[in-house]
């Protein structure tokens, strides 16, 4: 049975990449097929490809194409409905759900969605990625960048979440930099507050190493 979880982030750059490359990593040590979708990604090289999406599948075990993992492709490395608009193109809901649901039914056991930025980004004037995630009915886990006001942008990101109707499956403290003063207490105080697991505590990793990252979450959960 396939099971599919979206990955938000609290913000932009608190490395939901990195946390979805270290679990794909977990899932297939653990004996599981693997496939991950990043719908929609604003950044691209001059071929097209997203750097997000690439280490994506250099990490899951199913050999999909690139457009497959990364439909929507947009250069500029903006905000995605601002990035569509310059290129004239249309993001829609319905559509990205349909080509998640394509992987998702394509025989792997474990399944990410990576969003863009955080839970409330916008695809056009009156949908956002939310709303994909509501459509697939799926569960989220959530990245908390372990910085200086992740306390308050993670129980916002919670309550919205819940608001949608959707289970915040558990989260993971990821440290995109240096080490935040207080950290531990800041952990405490998210462990009181969030109503979620704590899934794993990745520490700064300088080259990043997915292996290595995965060492560090709690993968029994997803089982």
């Amino acid at each position: 049975m396939t099971r599919t979880w979206f990955v938000t982030g609290t913000d932009t750059g608190v490395g939901k990449t990195a946390i979805s490359c270290a679990l794909l990593v977990a899932a297939r040590e653990a004996g599981l097929k693997t496939a991950a979708i990043k719908p929609v990604a604003a950044g691209c090289d001059e071929a097209g490809h997203n750097e997000d999406a690439l280490q994506l599948m250099d990490c899951m075990t199913e050999p999909l194409e690139y457009a497959q993992v990364n439909p929507v492709a947009l250069t500029a490395a903006i905000a995605p409905h601002i990035a569509a608009q310059q290129e004239q193109r249309s993001l829609q809901v319905s559509r990205l759900a349909g080509l998640c649901r394509g992987v998702m039914s394509g025989g792997a056991d474990f399944v990410l969605i990576e969003g863009a930025g955080g839970w409330r980004v916008p695809l056009n004037a009156r949908e956002t990625l939310a709303d994909l995630a509501v459509q697939l009915q799926v569960g989220v886990i959530l990245v908390v960048g372990m910085r200086l006001g992740c306390i308050n942008h993670a129980l916002l990101t919670a309550e919205a979440i819940a608001r949608d109707g959707l289970k915040l499956v558990g989260w993971i403290a990821n440290q995109p930099g240096e080490a935040m003063p207080c950290y531990q207490e800041n952990l405490e105080t998210l462990q009181r507050r969030l109503r979620a697991p704590l899934l794993g505590e990745v520490p700064q990793l300088s080259p990043f190493d997915a292996v290595a990252a995965s060492k560090n979450l709690n993968f029994e959960a997803f089982k």
